[in-house]
C-alpha cells in the first residue's frame, strides 16, 4: 500500500493538532474527519514503520473501528483467533475461549500493526484526510484558549501551528507529554524480551494454531500465536546484552521453552527485535488544551495483547468529545471526563499485565509447579474463565460510577448485538415496533432504531457506551436535552 504523506504545507491554524501517526493518532484522525473536526496530523517518521509490536485487535476495539468503516476490511486482512491458552509444555492449564462473548466480532483478531496501521491510513484518506511525514514537534507555547506548537518539517525548517487542542500519540517517549511538564511515573524492570515474526515449516506442532498460547516452564516463559500470511509471532525472555534472534536462536528457545511434541524449525525470519517493558501511567492525560493518548499516556508489559487495543479505545473516548465541545454542543468540562474515564482504565491495566508478566515468569521450579497447579484449578472454577476471556477481550471496560441493582448504568458498554452501531452518530434505542423501510431514522448527530424486546428507550454515546436509559421516545426532544446525559463532572 502506498504511503506518501500530504504535499501541501503545514496550515497555520487548526482546531486538533496530533502528533504522532501510529494506530491511536490515525484512529483518532479518522474518526474527528468523519465527525468532520478540522484537525492536522504530523509524524517524525516518512512512512508505515515495520516491524511493530502490537499484533492482536481484541473484541471492542474492532466495535469501535467498525463505527469508523476500517473493521470490515481489517478482519478481511487478518487471522481469526480462537481464544487465548496457558500450556505447561505437555498440556493446557487454561483455555479461555472467545466463542460465546456477546459481540460479533467474537475472536481475537491476529495481525501486525503495519497492517492495522495501514488500513486506519487507507480509510483516513477516504474521508479526505492524510498525514505529514517527516515532520517533527519541537514543543509549545500557550496560545489562549489553545497552544502555538513549533515544528520542524522535512527540510529542517521551523513552521508554527496555532491549534485549539493538541493531543500526544508519540509513544513511550513522547515530546507532547515532556512539553506539557506531564509526569509518567513507574517502574522499568530489567527483563530484556526477544520478539520475532517467523514462519515456521510444516511439521511444525500444531499448537498456537488458533489461539494466542503462553508456555510456562522453568526455563522461562515463551508466547508463539498465529499470523496472517503463514507467520507466527514469538515473544519470549532474553538475556541482557542479547541482540535480534536469528533462527537458529528462535528455534533453540522453543525447543527449551515451546511444546515437547516435536521439533520445530525456522524457515524465515521475517522480522526480530529486543525490548524492554516499562509500566507506567501519565499522571494527567489531560493538561489544560493539551491531551495524551496511548503509550504517551500508558505503556505496559504486551501481555494478553492490550495496548494498542487500549490507545484505540483512548482514541475513541477522546474523538466524540473533542467534537461536541468544537461543535458548541457542549461544556468544555466535558473534556475533563476523558481523564476521569480513561486514566483508571490504564491504571488497572498496568496493574493487571504486571501481575501476569511476573506469574508467566517465574523461574523457580517449585513456585512454578504450584502456580501450574492454581492456573489448572482456576480453569476449572466456574465464572473464571468467563472472567478472563471479558478482561482480555476489554468487553468488560466501564465508566459506571454507581451500582446499577440490575438496570443499566450509564457508562456500561451497549453491546452491538443489542443495539446496532450508527458510526460516530448517538443512538436513541426504542422498543420495538415496525422499522422505516431503511431500518433506521438519521440525521447527522442521533440515528434511531427499533430493538425487538428492549424494554426501555436507551440512549447510547458515540463510543458505544450507555448514556441514559428511560429517555423520552421523540428525538427532537431528547436531542434539546443531551447536555443532561454527558459526563459532565456535575453528573458523575
Amino acid at each position: 500500500m502506498p504511503v506518501s504523506p500530504i504535499a501541501t504545507p503545514l496550515p497555520p491554524r487548526t482546531d486538533v493538532l496530533i502528533v504522532g501517526a501510529g494506530p491511536v493518532g490515525l484512529t483518532l484522525a479518522a474518526s474527528l474527519r468523519q465527525l468532520g473536526v478540522d484537525h492536522v496530523l504530523i509524524d517524525r517518521e516518512t512512512g508505515v514503520q515495520t516491524g511493530s509490536r502490537a499484533a492482536a485487535l481484541q473484541p471492542r476495539s474492532l466495535e469501535y473501528l467498525d463505527r469508523i468503516g476500517v473493521a470490515e476490511h481489517l478482519v478481511a486482512a487478518g487471522e481469526r483467533g480462537h481464544g487465548f491458552r496457558v500450556h505447561d509444555r505437555e498440556r493446557t492449564l487454561l483455555h479461555a475461549s472467545y466463542g460465546d462473548l456477546d459481540t460479533p466480532y467474537a475472536y481475537v483478531l491476529l495481525a501486525s500493526q503495519q497492517t492495522t496501521e495501514e488500513h486506519l491510513l487507507r480509510r483516513l484518506r477516504e474521508l479526505g484526510g492524510g498525514v505529514h511525514r517527516g515532520h517533527r514537534f519541537l514543543g509549545f507555547t500557550p496560545d489562549f484558549p489553545g497552544v502555538s506548537a513549533v515544528i520542524a518539517d522535512p527540510e529542517g525548517l521551523l513552521r508554527s501551528v496555532s491549534a485549539r487542542y493538541l493531543v500526544g500519540c508519540d509513544g513511550l517517549h513522547s515530546a507532547v507529554r515532556s512539553a506539557a511538564a506531564i509526569g509518567f511515573p513507574g517502574e522499568a524492570p530489567e527483563q530484556l524480551f526477544a520478539l520475532a515474526d517467523v514462519r515456521l515449516d510444516a511439521a511444525a506442532s500444531c499448537l498456537g494454531k488458533d489461539d494466542t498460547t503462553f508456555f510456562l516452564s522453568s526455563a522461562g516463559m515463551l508466547l508463539l500465536s498465529p499470523l496472517a500470511d503463514g507467520q507466527h509471532r514469538i515473544v519470549t525472555p532474553t538475556t541482557p546484552g542479547s541482540s535480534a534472534p536469528r533462527a537458529a536462536d528462535i528455534e533453540r528457545l522453543v525447543s527449551e521453552r515451546g511444546p515437547l511434541a516435536g521439533r520445530t524449525r525456522v524457515t524465515e525470519v521475517v522480522n526480530a527485535s529486543t525490548y524492554r517493558v516499562q509500566e507506567r501511567v501519565a499522571e494527567r492525560f489531560r493538561a489544560g488544551p493539551v491531551f495524551l493518548a496511548g503509550d504517551a499516556a500508558h505503556t505496559h508489559s504486551p501481555a494478553g495483547g492490550q495496548g494498542m487495543n487500549t490507545g484505540i479505545q483512548d482514541a475513541g473516548n477522546l474523538a466524540w468529545k473533542l467534537h461536541a465541545v468544537l461543535a458548541g454542543a457542549s461544556p468544555a468540562e466535558l473534556l475533563d471526563s476523558y481523564h476521569d474515564e480513561r486514566h483508571p482504565v490504564a491504571a488497572e491495566l498496568v496493574a493487571f499485565t504486571s501481575h501476569f508478566a511476573k506469574i508467566a515468569t517465574i523461574r523457580d521450579p517449585a513456585a512454578g509447579q504450584r502456580r501450574n497447579d492454581l492456573l489448572a484449578a482456576a480453569a476449572a472454577t466456574p465464572g473464571v474463565l468467563d472472567w478472563i476471556t471479558a478482561k482480555l477481550s476489554q468487553l468488560d471496560i466501564g465508566y459506571a460510577q454507581k451500582p446499577g441493582h440490575g438496570s443499566p448504568r450509564a457508562g456500561d458498554r451497549v453491546s452491538p448485538l443489542t443495539v446496532p452501531q450508527a458510526g460516530l452518530r448517538w443512538t436513541l434505542a426504542l422498543p420495538g415496533r415496525s422499522e422505516p423501510k431503511d431500518g433506521r431514522q438519521r440525521d447527522t448527530v442521533l440515528s434511531v432504531c427499533h430493538v425487538p424486546g428492549l424494554l426501555t428507550p436507551l440512549l447510547v454515546r458515540p463510543d458505544g457506551y450507555l448514556a441514559a436509559h428511560g429517555v423520552p421516545t421523540d428525538p427532537a426532544e431528547v436531542l434539546s436535552r443531551l447536555t443532561q446525559h454527558l459526563p459532565l463532572p456535575s453528573t458523575r
